[in-house]
C-alpha cells in the first residue's frame, strides 16, 4: 500500500497546478484548524457528539455554504420558507448555491479546479478522478472516524452506501445521500399509449422495438400528426464514465444487450475483469441505437439536448418512454402530463420489471456530501451534526410535508398534504443536500389514484428484486485507470455518437475496439481492476 501511495503522490505532483490546488487547500486548513484550537484553550471546546446532534440550542447559528444540485427551473430562494423552518430547526443558516442538472457536472469540477469550494460540496460521482485525487491526497476530510459519534449518519443510511463510497485507502471522503437498492433509474414506459396502439408491456429489447416503432407512426397521443417520438434520449459530456458513456437512457438499453451494470464484467474463462466496451454486445447494441436514430425513435438533436429538456418532452405527451426513477413520478411527470393529457393516470406511468432479464440494482446512494478541509475540524463537526439533525424524523418532516397550515392540515391525525403549494415552495429542492432512504415508490395515497399507483409500483418492484444486476466493480481502483480513462471514455462517447447519428459505419467501432483492447495501458488497467476485485472479494 505504501508503495502505490508513493507512486500516486508521484503522479500527483507531476499535475503541477493540480497538486497547488491541494497545498493551498491543506495550508488554509491548517491555518484555521489553528485559529479554532487556540479558540478551543480559551474554554469553549470542540463540538461533542451530543452537541453535534442537534442540541445547539446555547451556539450561535451554524453558518455555512453549500453547493447541490436542483432540478427545479426555479431554485429556492435564500428567504424560502421551507428553507427558513429548516435552518430553525437544525440552528443553521445557509448559503446555498443551486446548479442546475444540466450544467453540475461542469460547474463541480469547476469548483473544484478553483480551490473556492464551499463548506458543503454534493460530489455526484466519488468516484470520477478530479474529486478521488484530491480526496486521496487530502484535500477533504475522511469522515470515517467521524460518523459513529452520529446516529443517524451511522444507522439511517445502508451499510452498502458506506461501503460502495469507500476510496482506495478505505476512507469514506463524504456522506453518502442514501437511495434504495430498489430506486435505480430505468424504464417508464406510457401505458396508456400503449393500450392505444394495442400492444403488451415490453420485456425484450425486441419488443421493445416493436413499441417504440408504434410509438413513432401509430398517433399513441391520438392527434392526428406525426409529431411524436419515441424514447426521451440525450447523450451528455456530462455522462462520460457512466451509462457506457452514453448516459442513463441509451446506456440502459447497452445494460440490457450486456447484462452487467457499470462498466465491468467478470469473466470467469479468463479469471479476469473485461472492460464492457469490448463485449460483442456492447456492438450489437450499438447497431440497435443505430437502427432506432436512422427511424426517429429518439429525439434527432440527441447530442444538444440535456436532462431537463428530455424530461419536457415525456411531460408534453411528446415522448412515450423514459429512464428514470419511479418515485419522480408525481413531483416531476405525472402532474404535468395532465394538464394536457388529462385522461392520463399516475398508473399509465408504468415501470418495466426488466429488458432481456435485466435491471440494476443501486448502490444506495445517490452521490455523496463532501467537507473540504479548508473546513476546520470543529466546523466539520458542527455540520455533521447539521446533517445529522436534519434526518430526525420531525426535521424531515418539513421538506416532505411542509408546515402546518401551510402546506398541510391535520384530519384524523393524518396529514392532509397540498402538493401543489409544496412544489411551489420548492420543497423537494432540499432532497439533493439532505434526504432517507425511504419507500422509493411511495406517493402517499392520498387518493384513490396514488393508492393504485403505490400498488403498481410495490408489485414491479418486487419483480424486479428477482433479476437485480449489482455493479460489481463499484468502488474498484486502477492508478492506470485514473491516467487514461478520461481520454478513453471520450473518444468512446464521440465514436458511439458519430455512429448512433449515422456519421460513422458501425466498422469503425470494431475496429476501436480491436485496437483499444490491446493498448498496453489498457491492458495494464485491466490487471489492477482485476486485482482490486480479487482483493475485496478474498480470491
Amino acid at each position: 500500500m505504501a508503495k502505490r501511495l508513493e507512486i500516486r503522490k508521484k503522479r500527483w505532483a507531476r499535475g503541477g497546478m493540480a497538486a497547488l490546488l491541494v497545498m493551498t487547500l491543506l495550508l488554509s486548513a491548517c491555518g484555521k484548524a489553528s485559529e479554532s484550537a487556540g479558540t478551543n484553550q480559551g474554554g469553549q471546546s470542540s463540538a461533542s457528539p451530543s452537541t453535534s446532534s442537534g442540541n445547539e440550542g446555547a451556539e450561535a447559528p451554524l453558518e455555512l455554504s453549500i453547493m447541490t444540485i436542483t432540478p427545479s427551473a426555479t431554485p429556492a430562494a435564500d428567504d424560502n420558507v421551507i428553507k427558513r423552518a429548516i435552518e430553525k430547526a437544525t440552528n443553521s443558516k445557509m448559503s446555498i448555491q443551486w446548479i442546475s442538472n444540466n450544467i453540475y457536472g461542469e460547474k463541480l469540477n469547476l469548483t473544484l479546479a478553483s480551490g473556492e469550494i464551499p463548506d458543503l460540496i454534493m460530489v455526484n460521482d466519488p468516484f470520477a478522478s478530479t474529486f478521488m485525487n484530491m480526496a486521496l491526497q487530502g484535500a477533504f476530510w475522511n469522515l470515517s472516524d467521524y460518523i459513529k459519534d452520529y446516529p443517524n449518519l451511522a444507522n439511517r443510511i445502508p451499510d452498502i452506501a458506506w461501503e460502495t463510497t469507500k476510496l482506495s485507502d478505505g476512507g469514506n471522503y463524504g456522506v453518502p445521500r442514501p437511495r434504495s437498492v430498489d430506486g435505480e433509474s430505468f424504464f417508464i414506459i406510457r401505458k396508456d399509449w400503449l393500450d392505444k396502439v394495442g400492444l403488451e408491456v415490453p420485456a425484450t429489447t425486441d419488443e421493445l422495438q416493436t413499441v417504440m416503432k408504434a410509438f413513432v407512426e401509430d398517433d399513441p397521443d391520438g392527434n392526428g400528426v406525426a409529431d411524436t417520438t419515441a424514447l426521451a434520449a440525450y447523450i451528455d459530456p456530462a455522462d462520460l464514465g457512466f451509462g457506457g458513456n452514453i448516459g442513463p437512457v441509451l446506456g440502459a438499453i447497452e445494460s440490457s444487450f450486456t447484462g452487467v451494470n457499470g462498466n465491468w464484467k467478470w469473466d470467469e474463462a479468463s479469471n479476469q475483469m473485461i472492460f464492457t466496451a469490448f463485449l460483442p454486445e456492447t456492438e450489437q447494441s450499438l447497431a440497435y441505437l443505430t437502427e432506432a436514430y436512422a427511424n426517429k425513435m429518439m429525439p434527432e438533436d440527441l447530442l444538444s439536448l440535456k436532462l431537463t429538456q428530455v424530461r419536457d418532452l415525456f411531460k408534453a405527451n411528446k415522448a412515450g418512454i423514459i429512464v428514470d426513477k419511479t418515485g419522480t413520478m408525481k413531483n416531476i411527470y405525472a402532474d404535468e402530463l395532465k394538464k394536457v393529457a388529462p385522461d392520463f393516470k399516475y398508473t399509465d406511468f408504468y415501470p418495466l420489471a426488466n429488458l432481456n432479464g435485466y435491471n440494476p440494482k443501486g448502490g444506495g446512494y445517490n452521490g455523496i456530501l463532501a467537507i473540504p478541509k479548508s473546513v476546520p475540524e470543529e466546523k466539520m463537526k458542527r455540520i455533521l451534526g447539521l446533517l445529522n439533525t436534519w434526518m430526525n424524523e420531525e426535521v424531515y418532516a418539513i421538506q416532505r410535508d411542509g408546515l402546518e397550515g401551510v402546506h398541510y392540515r391535520v384530519e384524523n391525525g393524518e396529514k392532509i398534504v397540498d402538493g401543489e403549494k409544496l412544489k411551489a415552495d420548492n420543497a423537494s429542492d432540499f432532497n439533493h443536500i439532505v434526504t432517507v432512504s425511504d419507500v422509493v415508490w411511495d406517493t402517499k395515497a392520498g387518493t384513490e389514484e396514488e393508492a393504485a399507483a403505490n400498488e403498481l409500483f410495490q408489485k414491479v418492484n418486487e419483480e424486479r428484486a428477482k433479476t437485480y444486476v449489482a455493479n460489481i466493480a463499484a468502488g474498484l481502483q486502477s492508478e492506470t485507470g485514473q491516467l487514461i480513462l478520461p481520454e478513453l471514455n471520450k473518444k468512446i462517447q464521440d465514436l458511439k455518437a458519430k455512429i448512433i447519428l449515422g456519421r460513422e459505419p458501425l466498422s469503425a467501432w470494431t475496429a476501436f475496439v480491436e485496437a483499444t483492447r490491446k493498448d498496453p495501458q489498457v491492458l495494464k488497467m485491466t490487471e489492477e481492476i482485476t486485482e482490486s476485485y480479487l482483493n475485496r472479494n478474498g480470491k
